[in-house]
């Protein structure tokens, strides 16, 4: 208990050590400005003097307390200079600070570093996951999708077989929508990501046609509606994963029925109508909504969920910059 005792009274009595040397700074300062105006009051001084040690004494205070606010210039321009692609962790350690240096300084100087080395393995761990990651579960969804491409050409097969195929062909599609939207989500910038300009209805339409092809059999109905058109500077691998995750939510909350989706200036809407009868209607917002609102929320584009009577349910994102067209 003694030694817990010592070990706080010590880390109290190095605490405010910056504090009381610009408080002994400052209170000098007062001093000699008090006792050279009582020289002045008391014509024990000229004017012209008392003028002039006034200014000495206001100059060396500033200088003082510059000396003693060098720490925390230091500390700001190393900060200036991080770069969390190349972190240089050596700049954080307390011998590199001034020789003045308090203990706080030191003390926030060491917690600094501390919290960049975290935040630089958090990268490197980042970078290597979804490296590994986009390489391991990318490669057999491939193999996977040329298997069933193959199988699917088979004249052989049979009714059931060719049913089995475009269930393997639509599993591995959404798996690959799946990978894609964590792959997105687990990094922490986006590096990595092309960005562009691109059509927002060219992209729409090309999942329409790829959800179609996975949709066959299934007594759903997809439509495409345009009243009009434009582009946005950005990654369309992101657009179309956050566009196939709502499609995907839509076809659920459907299951048989009709999906819209809209192109709105400056908005994208996806409309599930289902044709079940109001008993057998299920509301459900599943993994695929989270993923899409998770990435709406990434990307700063507004996501709106609204139930309509009618058995209609609608999820609009909205994008703050739009592009023209013609721009793109």
């Amino acid at each position: 208990m003694e030694t817990r005792g010592s070990s706080q009274t010590s880390k109290g009595s190095q605490g405010g050590t910056y504090y009381r040397r610009i408080a002994l700074i400052f209170g000098l300062q007062l001093l000699a400005l008090i006792i050279v105006s009582l020289m002045g009051a008391f014509n024990v001084a000229p004017l012209g003097a008392v003028l002039a040690l006034v200014v000495i004494i206001s100059v060396l205070g500033w200088l003082a307390a510059r000396r003693e606010w060098s720490p925390v210039d230091h500390l700001v321009s190393v900060l200036r200079g991080w770069d969390e692609r190349k972190p240089d962790l050596g700049s954080w350690e307390q011998d590199k600070m001034p020789r003045r240096s308090t203990s706080d300084m030191r003390e926030l100087a060491k917690g600094m570093g501390q919290f960049a080395t975290r935040i630089a393995g958090y990268n490197q761990r980042e970078r290597e996951f979804t490296r590994d990651a986009s390489h391991e579960l990318r490669s057999p969804l491939t193999v996977i999708k040329m298997s069933a491409d193959m199988l699917s050409d088979e004249q052989a097969l049979g009714e059931f077989g060719q049913r089995s195929v475009q269930r393997i062909k639509r599993a591995s599609r959404e798996m690959g929508a799946l990978v894609e939207a964590l792959l997105i989500l687990a990094r922490e910038s986006d590096n990595g990501l092309s960005m562009e300009e691109f059509v927002v209805n060219e992209v729409i339409r090309r999942e329409l046609e790829d959800a179609r092809d996975l949709l066959h059999g299934r007594p759903i109905e997809l439509q495409l509606e345009e009243p009009a058109r434009f582009a946005l500077h950005g990654s369309p691998q992101v657009f179309s994963v956050l566009c196939w995750q709502l499609i995907r939510n839509a076809c659920q909350q459907a299951e048989q029925g009709t999906i819209v989706v809209t192109v709105l200036p400056g908005a994208v809407s996806v409309l599930s109508r289902s044709s079940l009868d109001q008993a057998n209607a299920v509301d459900r917002h599943g993994f695929e909504l989270a993923i899409a609102r998770r990435i709406s929320e990434r990307f700063a584009w507004e996501l709106e969920l609204q139930t309509r009577e009618g058995r209609q349910h609608i999820a609009r994102v909205k994008f703050p910059q739009t592009l023209p067209v013609s721009s793109s």
